[in-house]
């Protein structure tokens, strides 16, 4: 009762309804595009060779995009051109003195530095549907009927300009929801796109149950075992190791100031679900092109990049270790931390103000954020080995868990905090819903 009367309270401020009800409007448009085909494609072929793909990396991929990949609809390629685009900007920022520069101006280096990320992602959107294009020409279905009836330059330009210009509109959506909606535009645009897989994979089981291809049994296990890792990742998505911080007493007039106690929260997973969708981006790029390429070499790659083998999970767990650290590094800085502290007379017991506090900061930060790497690599790695070996006919693996869980928390916490601050109940009568926000 309480849950159902904090989502009538959503309701009752004008703003947050509003936010609520343009970032709906927006999920739906996108879901709308989704269904739209690209021009020149036999669905039919299309749908035979698609099938064959299940539980491959396009299988994975699919996901992402909420089946506008399988489909080939005009968001075929989704979001993550722009989610790699992105990654490439951070890291440029690392190497290159101007956008280094652009990055410590503020809003107006971050509208420059955006910018050139929506560059990127034109740029990498043209890559991907050209290499898309020129593979589907050489593609046929089980049946010997070809996926481009009309092959040729026009069937090329048509595809590049149309995927592309879907994954422009996309971005375009999601930075909307960023700006007059609620929550992070790109994160929801991608649970949107998980989440709408759902319906469809809760059919197929049953029709497996009803065949008796999927045992009652291994149904209630799958059940418990996503139970389980959804627990996990709300658990360990609230854990934080707090730091106790001292505030010396100072007099200023006739009023003493300071001499209170509080901690400082350091998150365990302080990244959140941006190194899994990172990692993806990294690794969907090459297996992309390699999919719609029928050189025997690419084929080899696109095999070895699929979910459950032993590279993809290398390379996975490792893309995740690198963005855990890179990311919490991009967020937080110990340096700066350290600093306000010292100028409000703050300190940690035992430890010098300044140069040893931000060491102090970085050494406990670098420690957690070694035990969050692990746990998302167990989140998003074991349940594509059980998906593997018990042949699940749908991909749902614990990147998607992930994903899904973490952006739910982080938008009803902001939700929450709308409400709060307008002196409404939030969706916890006690305490605080948590996020990975501090």
């Amino acid at each position: 009762m309480a849950g159902a009367a904090a989502f009538g309270n959503v309701f009752r401020i004008p703003e947050l309804k509003r936010k609520v009800l343009f970032t709906l409007g927006i999920l739906v448009v996108y879901r709308i595009g989704a269904h739209i085909p690209t021009p020149g494609i036999d669905p039919t072929a299309l749908a035979e060779v698609m099938a064959r793909m299940t539980g491959t990396i396009m299988g994975f991929f699919d996901m992402f995009s909420g089946g506008a990949l399988s489909r080939l609809t005009i968001f075929a390629l989704g979001i993550m051109p722009y989610i790699s685009a992105s990654i490439i900007l951070q890291l440029m920022t690392m190497v290159s003195p101007y956008l280094a520069r652009l990055k410590k101006e503020g809003e107006q280096g971050q509208k420059k530095i955006t910018q050139y990320t929506r560059y990127g992602t034109i740029v990498l959107s043209l890559v991907q549907s050209s290499g898309i294009a020129v593979g589907l020409e050489a593609m046929k279905s089980p049946s010997g009927n070809a996926i481009v009836p009309g092959p040729g330059w026009s069937f090329r330009v048509m595809t590049v300009l149309t995927l592309t210009a879907g994954t422009a509109f996309l971005m375009w959506l999601g930075e909307q929801i960023t700006e007059r909606g609620i929550g992070n535009g790109i994160s929801l645009i991608i649970f949107a796109g998980i989440v709408a897989g759902t319906p469809s994979a809760i059919f197929q089981s049953m029709d497996l149950m009803g065949t008796g291809e999927l045992s009652v049994f291994l149904m209630l296990f799958l059940l418990v075992f996503m139970a389980a890792v959804v627990g996990a990742i709300v658990f360990t998505e609230g854990g934080q190791r707090r730091i106790s911080i001292q505030y010396a007493k100072r007099v200023v007039g006739r009023k003493m100031y300071g001499g209170q106690s509080t901690h400082l929260p350091l998150k365990v997973n302080t990244s959140g679900v941006i190194p899994p969708i990172f990692a993806s981006s990294i690794i969907m790029f090459p297996a992309t092109i390699a999919q719609f390429t029928t050189h025997p070499w690419m084929q080899n790659v696109s095999a070895m990049l699929t979910p459950g083998t032993i590279v993809y999970s290398l390379i996975f767990i490792g893309a995740i270790f690198f963005f855990c650290y890179f990311y919490t590094a991009v967020i937080f800085n110990p340096v700066d931390v350290a600093d306000n502290m010292k100028k409000h007379g703050g300190f940690v017991s035992g430890i010098r103000p300044g140069p040893k506090t931000s060491q102090y900061i970085d050494a406990i930060l670098s420690k957690i954020t070694f035990y969050g790497a692990i746990y998302l690599s167990l989140v998003c790695i074991l349940p594509d080995y059980l998906i593997k070996y018990i042949n699940i006919p749908f991909y749902f693996g614990g990147t998607s868990l992930l994903i899904v869980v973490g952006v739910s928390l982080d938008t009803m916490q902001q939700i929450e905090s709308h409400m709060v601050m307008r002196n409404y109940d939030g969706f916890m009568k006690k305490g605080k819903l948590k996020g990975r926000r501090g």
